[in-house]
């Protein structure tokens, strides 16, 4: 998946292979494989890359080991995943034991509201990985059009729709106009 988002970032930037190559010093066959994803980059290789293609290096490392499946794919989870932003934080209150059980997880975040009661409760914290790709029925942090909700990814013939637990919330159909990226993961 890094591959994938290096390859669609040099893309957008509107630069060639060779480009990338000449500015960061890494071969272009390397660099090949590397966006075919027969291959990762080193830390110092992404690094070059992130430089390269004026994208931070810490959201874009997040993508390592991960490997898209054929929805994902489809779906074009690549254009809701955001390497180049990252989460802005108004209110920090400490810190929390994380559990060894998810290991993957970057931050935690307070549950706000019931949408997703009873599985989560208001008030208590959920575990969240970055940057995740998710599959169907995953929970996810998101930002659809700058709120930040937690919901239940689902996808139906190359449709994402947001699902509450709580019946009382309506479900969220992700349309074309609408600002969508995934946060990450979420651990319970």
């Amino acid at each position: 998946m890094i591959g994938d988002m290096i390859a669609k970032i040099r893309k957008e930037k509107r630069m060639t292979k060779t480009e990338l190559s000449s500015i960061t010093g890494i071969n272009i066959g390397h660099l090949t494989h590397i966006e075919k994803g027969e291959r990762n980059p080193s830390h110092k290789a992404l690094k070059k890359i992130s430089q390269a293609l004026d994208t931070p290096y810490r959201p874009l490392s997040l993508l390592y080991d991960q490997i898209l499946n054929e929805d994902q794919t489809k779906y074009g989870i690549l254009n809701h995943i955001s390497p180049n932003k990252v989460l802005a934080i108004d209110s920090v209150s400490g810190f929390i034991d994380c559990p060894s059980s998810i290991p993957s997880a970057s931050i935690a975040v307070k549950v706000t509201e019931d949408s997703m009661s009873p599985e989560l409760k208001v008030d208590s914290y959920v575990f969240v990985e970055l940057n995740s790709p998710l599959v169907n029925n995953d929970i996810g942090l998101f930002n659809i059009n700058d709120d930040i909700l937690i919901r239940k990814f689902t996808i139906k013939n190359g449709k994402i729709t947001l699902k509450a637990n709580n019946k009382t919330y309506s479900d969220i159909k992700i349309v074309d106009n609408d600002t969508f990226y995934i946060i990450g993961k979420v651990f319970v």
